[in-house]
């Protein structure tokens, strides 16, 4: 893996050197590497190097997340609406494909206890700082003990699932980006020649199916074809994405109601 693990502030060196360790990833002095993984006082960061793109960094107190917290626009959002959220219902969620927990968050802040996969050991450290440092602030805190995050293969966690069993189960897989497109987000551009794409995408619906008691959701590109494997039960499309819905059991039961 051609990322290396820099201080950006010499009080930091040693933090760096056992993140690098932990990790296994290089040491600062590693040739050509293509990734920096940064470490600096506010928190950790990716950098693609020699690129003039910005880093990459979890943030879920501040800048577009704090928007869309505030003004999202509640249970009436189209991700709501795809996992079941309704009246008082708010199933719990398995987002088995996690990356920078945007998707997570949302669905936390509307009140869903949410566990994460993330098989990206870099992926899963921004993400672990990010919510590290959310659990510090007074607007977030509360949110951010909704949401748990585990680092491994999700189709393997899934297959040998050890905790509740998750109502709903989300998937987010990587879908080849689209060049030239203004579309396609910064941390999108980057995170696709550092983890690649999700080429086992049928297999994580099939492991989900196996594991969800009530339904699963696979966001996709307005126009991508839906993934391999049984055909979407309900479809729900958006200007640029959809969710592709699986249903295996009502979820109206969870309101105690008929």
């Amino acid at each position: 893996m051609s990322v290396r693990v820099t201080a950006l502030d010499p009080a930091l060196n040693a933090q760096a050197a056992e993140l690098s360790a932990a990790l296994a990833l290089q040491l600062p002095d590693a040739d050509n590497p293509l990734f920096e993984l940064q470490l600096t006082p506010d928190g950790l960061q990716l950098q693609e190097l020699d690129s003039k793109t910005g880093p990459v960094r979890v943030d879920f107190v501040g800048g577009a997340l704090a928007h869309r917290r505030q003004f999202g626009g509640g249970s009436g959002q189209m991700i709501a609406k795809a996992v079941g959220i309704q009246g008082a219902i708010r199933p719990r969620i398995l987002d088995a494909t996690a990356g920078l927990g945007r998707d997570a968050f949302v669905l936390a802040c509307l009140g869903c206890r949410v566990d994460m996969l993330e098989r990206h050991p870099v992926v899963a450290a921004l993400l672990q700082d990010g919510l590290q440092r959310a659990l510090q602030d007074a607007d977030t805190a509360a949110i951010i003990s909704n949401m748990q995050l585990h680092q491994g293969n999700a189709i393997e966690l899934m297959q040998n699932w050890q905790g509740e069993q998750p109502q709903v189960i989300y998937l987010d897989p990587m879908f080849p980006q689209r060049s030239k497109s203004a579309e396609v987000k910064k941390e999108m551009r980057l995170f696709q020649p550092l983890v690649g794409g999700d080429e086992d995408a049928p297999l994580l619906l099939d492991a989900a199916l196996q594991l969800a008691s009530h339904r699963v959701v696979v966001k996709r590109p307005r126009i991508a074809p839906a993934l391999e494997g049984p055909t979407p039960g309900h479809v729900l499309q958006g200007k640029s994405s959809r969710f592709d819905i699986y249903p295996l059991k009502s979820l109206k039961e969870l309101s105690g109601r008929p």
